[in-house]
Formats: structure tokens, sequence, C-alpha cells
């Protein structure tokens, strides 16, 4: 009888990985860190175990990682998480446990005469690539909503903890920007003098009534916008109606996280710039001189 394990670290949003780990496993086992309101709501997604590693009281979510890989090499199996950090340290250490293959953001996982077949995004969402897996999975990806089915037992255990504690949390200064719910983004790139020329692009996001992102650059580099605004394959993926891509030269890093934009308009000093290409239209020119015009006309 094959199993799979589905990680809970703090929130119970696990619909869409139980949903998948019932297509290719006869049992599937919830493994919950955090409060018990928490493994009981899980509990409600119709899985055959729920158990429940404990209320995490000072210490961090991941210093649960021992007792969850010491359940996990009793009794190999898949292992679903989501994408939330403290979930994949948890997978990490599961997977590490019992040498299970890292698969990230799979598109579909079935099982066929006796293999795993799992399919997921390369080379940034470009291709597909299928693989034949032979022994146990770790699978990162959305979870889905949290479920909302009929109670279930939720089962307590105990094992080993690593010394882990919490010291302090706090939210992140300045202002958070959700880039994949937008409708419309302009994102800046590396041709962008100095952090005090930003206002020229806010300036131009605010009369589309849009989100200002970035490439990678901007953010881990130069430190001019939060690292939450970089869009690319490590960072952002967004699908907007409209995104105006000012002085970025359209890497493939940068091109995989906003492939999905309905209309990519270029801006950009260089007529052979990656993005020219990939872009619907375009408009070769300095950004210092493009960016005000286009201000100026849409506030006319």
């Amino acid at each position: 009888m094959t199993v799979s394990y589905v990680l809970a670290a703090g929130q119970a949003q696990v619909g869409d990985l139980v949903q998948a780990a019932r297509l290719v496993s006869d049992q599937v086992v919830a493994l919950v860190v955090g409060p018990e309101a928490v493994a009981q709501r899980v509990a409600q997604a119709g899985l055959d175990q729920t158990l429940w590693l404990g209320e995490p009281g000072p210490l961090a979510l991941e210093a649960f990682a021992p007792a969850l890989a010491e359940i996990v090499r009793a009794r190999p199996g898949h292992i679903w998480a989501t994408r939330r950090p403290a979930d994949r340290v948890l997978l990490g250490a599961a997977a590490a446990a019992i040498e299970a293959a890292l698969v990230v953001g799979p598109t579909e996982v079935t099982a066929q005469d006796g293999l795993t077949l799992v399919t997921a995004p390369v080379n940034g969402g470009l291709a597909l690539s299928t693989v034949a897996f032979t022994g146990p999975v770790a699978l990162l990806m959305d979870g889905g909503a949290a479920p909302d089915g009929p109670a279930g037992a939720v089962q307590p255990v105990s094992g080993p903890t690593a010394s882990i504690q919490l010291v302090e949390s706090q939210p992140s200064v300045g202002q958070t920007v959700d880039l994949t719910a937008a409708t419309r983004v302009v994102g800046i790139g590396g041709g962008l003098k100095a952090a005090s020329d930003l206002p020229l692009i806010e300036d131009l996001a605010q009369a589309l009534g849009a989100a200002v992102g970035c490439s990678r650059p901007v953010a881990e580099g130069l430190g001019w916008l939060p690292k939450d605004r970089y869009i690319g394959l490590s960072g952002a993926h967004i699908a907007p109606q409209l995104y105006i891509a000012v002085a970025i030269s359209g890497q493939l890093q940068h091109m995989a996280g906003c492939r999905q934009a309905d209309t990519i308009v270029a801006i950009n000093t260089d007529p052979a710039a990656p993005i020219m290409a990939q872009a619907d239209y375009v408009l070769a020119g300095d950004l210092y001189q493009l960016a005000p015009a286009l201000t100026r006309a849409l506030a006319g």
C-alpha cells in the first residue's frame, strides 16, 4: 500500500495537495504542526489519518523537522507541501530522511505501472518535462483552499525537536504590493541611473493605475525596491492585462515571470535587447524622455 504525507505548518490550505495525493497513493496522511485548531481543520479534508505533532509554543515551526522526518523514515512515501517557508523546511527534512527526489511546481502527478509520473515546467515555464520516478517524491506546489468537509479524527504524536526558537516577528517595513493580483504593472530595470529617479516610474504607474515591479538586480543587488517587487523565475510570476518593461533587457530569468501578461510593452534604448523581440509593442529610446512623455499623454 502506497502512502502520501501532506504537510501543514501552521496553516490549513491543503485542499489541492490532498486531492493530488489521492491520485497516486492508497493512503493519505496529514502531518500537522501548529495550533490544534489547524489540525482539526486539516482533518476535514477527508484524510485517512491526521497526525498532530503539537503546539510550537516558543519553538519555531521548523523545530519539528526531526520529529516529522522520523515519521516519514519509518514508512517512506510521497511528501507534499506548499511553498510557504516553514513547509519548505519541513519537506526538505523529510525528503532528506528518505532520499526522495524534489520537484517544484508540478502541473500533473500520476501513477502508471508502478511508476510515479511527474510533469513540471522547465526553463522558466517555456517547456514541460515529464519524469518517471520509481521511489518517493517530494513535491512543492500551491496548497489550495482550506478543507471544509466533515470533522475527522486528530491523533496527537510526539517526537524529537530541534532547538530553534522564534525570537521575534515583525511586519516588513514599507508598502506591500501583490504584483500577482495587479491588472497593470510597470517594471523597471538596470537602465535607471539612481534610486532618486524612481518617481519617474511611479508617476507613470500612477497615471496607468498600475503597480510598480522591477528586475531582480534592482531589488536584490541595488535594494531600490523591496524584494517582493522583483519579477522573474525566482520572484513574482505575474499575468496582468498590461506589462510595461522599462529599461529591462529581457533575459530568460525575468521573462519567465511576465510571459503570461496579455500585452507587453518594452521601453529600451537598445533595439537589439532580447525583450524587444518578445514584446507586443516597443519604444526604442531613453526612458528619461519616454516615461515622462507617456505620463503626460495619459494625464491629458
